[in-house]
Order: C-alpha cells, then sequence, then structure tokens
C-alpha cells in the first residue's frame, strides 16, 4: 500500500482525490496540507478521509510512513515543496506546469537525481484516448512527416476569474494563459513533435483588466520542414480546443478525423478522400488496447505502478521541463518581440524567475484578491470522447 500526502487541498486536488479512489486498492491518503487555515479538514471531511491534516508541508517531511507526496499548489510553490520532499526520500507528483522557470525545474532535476526518488509531472491528458491515438497514429507513419500543426488551446475565463488571491499575478500564478492553460496543449504537442528550432510570439491582455498577465498569445514554431501554430486563450467562447497535424499524406486530428486529399491531373483535390489512407488509419487505431483508467487516474495509477516497479514514470521531470522550455520561449518572444531560438542557455535571462518577471509585461495590476471562490473547475473540450467537438 502506498501512503500518500497531498499538499494544497484547491480545485484540482479533487480531481487527484477522486483518482485515488479509484485505486484506492494501492494507495491511501494520510496527509493533507493546506496554508488556508481550516481547508485541508473540510476535505478531508468532503471525501470522507481519516487523515492527518496540517498548514505546512514541512510538518510532513520528517515522517517515514509518507511514500509519495502529490503537490496540487499554486504555480509558485512547486519547486520548493517538490523539492523538500525529494530531499526527504520522498516520490513526489507534481501539478503543471512543473515550475516558474528553467532554473526551478533543473533545481528539481537534482533533487530527484541525488534522492533517487521517482518525480512525475502532471500531464494527464496523455492518458486520454483521443490523445493516446494521436500520437500513435503520428508515429505509425500512416499519415507521413508533420508539415504544418494547428494547437488551439481555446479557454473561456469570466473576468472573476483573476480575483482569486494566487492568480493574475507574474510572482504568484508566474504567467496567464499559456502557462497555466496552453501547458496541457503544449506538452502535447512536444511530445508528438518535439522542440522546435525557433519561436515566435505576440502576447496580449484583450480582456481581464485585473490581471498582470496574458490572457491571449499566439505563436509560430519552426520546426525543421515544418511550422507549428499555437494559440493560448482564455477569451474563446465555447472552448473549441483542437490538435490538427497536417501530414504529408493525410490530415489527422483531436477530435479525430482523418481525410487523405487526392489530386486531379491538374494538381487541385478531388473532394473525395483517400480511401485506402482513412482505412488504414482506421484499422491502426482499432488494434490498439483500451486504456485502463484514463485523465488524472490514468497518471496516477502509472505513478503508482512505477513506484511499485522501481522504474520511471511514462511522464518524467525531463517532460514537464521540455514544456516549460517551450513556454518560457513563448513569454521571451513576445516580451522582446523578437524570434528566441532553441534551447535556451542557463545564461540567458529568461532561464531564472527573477529574469521572466524583469523582462515580461505586466498588462494592467491585479485589482482584486479573494482566498476562495464558488464553482466547480471546468477541463474544456472533451476532444471528441463523448462524441462532442
Amino acid at each position: 500500500m502506498i501512503r500518500v500526502a497531498i499538499v494544497g487541498t484547491g480545485g484540482i486536488a479533487h480531481s487527484h482525490m477522486e483518482a485515488y479512489r479509484k485505486l484506492s486498492n494501492r494507495c491511501e491518503v494520510v496527509a493533507l496540507v493546506d496554508i488556508i487555515p481550516g481547508k485541508a479538514k473540510r476535505f478531508m471531511e468532503e471525501f470522507g478521509l481519516y487523515c492527518d491534516t496540517c498548514e505546512r508541508h514541512e510538518a510532513i517531511l520528517p515522517r517515514e510512513d509518507i511514500d509519495l507526496v502529490d503537490v496540487c499548489t499554486p504555480p509558485y510553490v512547486h519547486a520548493s515543496i517538490s523539492i523538500d520532499a525529494l530531499k526527504s526520500g520522498k516520490n513526489v507528483v507534481c501539478e503543471k506546469p512543473m515550475a516558474a522557470s528553467l532554473q526551478e525545474c533543473d533545481a528539481m532535476l537534482k533533487a530527484r537525481d541525488e534522492s533517487g526518488k521517482l518525480l512525475s509531472i502532471i500531464a494527464q491528458n496523455r492518458f486520454r484516448k483521443p490523445i493516446r491515438d494521436l500520437k500513435a497514429l503520428l508515429d505509425s507513419g500512416i499519415a507521413g512527416p508533420v508539415r504544418h500543426a494547428e494547437i488551439d488551446s481555446f479557454w473561456w475565463r469570466g473576468h472573476s476569474y483573476y480575483d482569486l488571491w494566487w492568480r493574475g499575478t507574474w510572482e504568484k500564478e508566474g504567467g496567464g494563459c499559456t502557462l497555466n492553460h496552453a501547458v496541457h496543449h503544449i506538452d502535447m504537442l512536444g511530445w508528438m513533435m518535439g522542440l522546435p528550432k525557433r519561436v515566435t510570439s505576440v502576447l496580449a491582455n484583450t480582456g481581464h483588466d485585473n490581471a498582470e498577465v496574458e490572457d491571449l498569445s499566439v505563436s509560430v514554431m519552426e520546426y525543421p520542414g515544418a511550422l507549428a501554430t499555437v494559440t493560448a486563450s482564455v477569451v474563446h467562447h465555447g472552448e473549441d480546443q483542437k490538435l490538427v497535424f497536417q501530414c504529408e499524406k493525410a490530415r489527422i486530428s483531436a477530435p479525430y478525423a482523418c481525410f487523405a486529399s487526392q489530386p486531379m491531373p491538374n494538381g487541385f483535390p478531388l473532394k473525395e478522400s483517400n480511401p485506402t489512407v482513412e482505412r488504414a488509419a482506421a484499422n491502426y487505431l482499432s488494434s490498439l488496447p483500451p486504456l485502463p483508467f484514463e485523465h488524472h487516474a490514468g497518471q496516477l495509477d502509472d505513478v503508482l505502478r512505477a513506484i511499485e516497479e522501481g522504474r520511471k514514470p511514462a511522464i518524467t521531470g525531463e517532460d514537464g521541463r521540455r514544456t516549460i522550455e517551450l513556454i518560457t520561449a513563448i513569454y521571451k518572444a513576445g516580451s522582446t518581440r523578437q524570434a528566441v531560438d532553441l534551447p535556451l542557455k542557463p545564461d540567458d535571462p529568461f532561464y531564472t524567475v527573477e529574469g521572466i518577471r524583469a523582462s515580461v509585461p505586466h498588462f494592467y495590476e491585479k485589482t482584486t484578491s479573494v482566498m476562495e471562490q464558488a464553482g466547480t473547475l471546468t477541463f474544456g473540450s472533451d476532444l471528441g470522447e463523448k462524441g462532442g467537438k
């Protein structure tokens, strides 16, 4: 039985707790931590748990009955809590984004290596069937090499979203929609295509004058032989999120679609798709095994298995760092209005939290700060899992 401590009992911790419930034959939540007095206890009562609660994560570090620390806090303390837990001899799973800078990511990786413990960064969308299928189809070569990727990380958040105490500032949130919403889609792009060679971006705040950070960014990423366009947003009504890969032989996407153009003698396309390519793609996807768990349950199942089997998790600290490097490149390109070459080096001003804060635009000043908000979390498009767009 793997014993878990959850640090941070806000909205996303509920998704983690629901996942642990599905995996309850292999794990037990034995401690809850939240800096807001009484919040961890309310979480415990909501889920019918019998465990310890406290307000400081330092209190759980000496405990030998904790195997895994699950970090569900605001981003600005992801690195410090993860490093403390690793140094105390505990495995760590940390919510996205991994950290607020590449320097913090590298410090987390160093702590992992020195402790010999496991570090996994949450990227639960990789454990969704539409995304697993898209990655597998790209890797199969059926559609051919990618020529253009369109990544639409479209979300919508009302004005009051940035009233929560830690949101809307570079200090606490670490960034806007690019870091805290598009992190999902940028992770998927990095997983499927790796790091680009160059990034060009524009940042803007078009609808949230109570936040320092951006609510919209548009980026172009240059790969050898291909381009990718990435839009990060919290101003898109309907949250019509998608990943589209235009490949040599076909267009494939999530939500799932496959279309393979056929040329007429003059080079113009026929209206009909090439049935051979479509059939090959459909047959390949039907051969893939089912996923035992999806979303957070899928990833946390893998983390538990990695601890049990003494192996690396499917999503490592290096995966989390690559996503932060892409996001950092977007912030640098958007702030300097210049193209940014990758990889970024440790002497780059944007390598550190301090360098980022000194260089990024402050669109507005945060005007309201509330400790808690009513309502539930929503997770955007289902990417076709339930037949939706």
